[in-house]
């Protein structure tokens, strides 16, 4: 299994989605776009795409119109792509669908509820009705025709996305660990950071059980 992240800033860093895919020992590459580095050009080698967040939005990225040729390869060789924050935003964008200013910012550590759909989603299920996770953002993914939205929070409507069966977008950050969160403090000039001493613990472990179902429902496919 190889993991390919897409990383727009050093401080926006993959948390708990590396320890997930260390912990399994899945080979992992990274693009440091921070770095001056372009996504690869195709998704060959790729099993799973994970594009992390980041301060830009997808119409002031400088590399967004090459990460969303990736996304769309990666999801037309029937590859899993996830995507948080800035990531789900570009996920949408390449699926033809318009990102959006969220009603109200998050910052902080803050419920989502799951809808209908995600209580019955055997991929997020496992979080419960109500799930306390990560939040750091602005605006939120668009909608496609086909997509469910599986979770959502009081200040946002479009917290988790599923575009396709292998294809989600989170809007919040269940990635974050205490590691992450302080660089975000560090690198921000935001003055109130919500419930940032709250505990990681529960919605790291959900991520990391999303994912192996995620990994297994690719693996299905592939041998389909």
């Amino acid at each position: 299994m190889h993991i390919h992240f897409i990383i727009h800033e050093a401080y926006e860093a993959p948390g708990a989605y590396l320890l997930w895919a260390n912990a399994r020992n899945f080979k992992v590459s990274f693009t440091h776009i921070y770095e001056g580095q372009f996504p690869p050009a195709n998704a060959n080698g790729i099993d799973l795409l994970i594009v992390m967040g980041g301060p830009q939005s997808p119409d002031t990225l400088h590399t967004a119109r090459e990460e969303m040729q990736l996304i769309n390869a990666c999801i037309r060789a029937n590859k899993a792509v996830v995507g948080a924050c800035l990531g789900a935003q570009l996920i949408g964008e390449a699926l033809g669908a318009r990102h959006d200013r969220s009603p109200h910012k998050e910052i902080g550590v803050l419920p989502i509820e799951l809808t209908n759909a995600g209580i019955k989603s055997d991929m997020i299920g496992h979080f419960g009705a109500i799930l306390d996770v990560g939040h750091w953002h602005y605006d939120m993914p668009g909608l496609t025709a086909q997509c469910k939205i599986l979770a959502k929070s009081k200040a946002c409507p479009r917290q988790i996305i599923e575009y396709t069966p292998l294809v989600y977008g989170f809007q919040c950050h269940m990635e974050f660990t205490p590691e992450v969160l302080a660089l975000l403090i560090a690198n921000s000039d935001e003055d109130e950071i919500q419930n940032a001493d709250a505990s990681f613990t529960e919605m790291n472990e959900k991520l990391f059980i999303f994912c192996d179902k995620l990994v297994a429902a690719y693996e299905k496919r592939k041998g389909c």
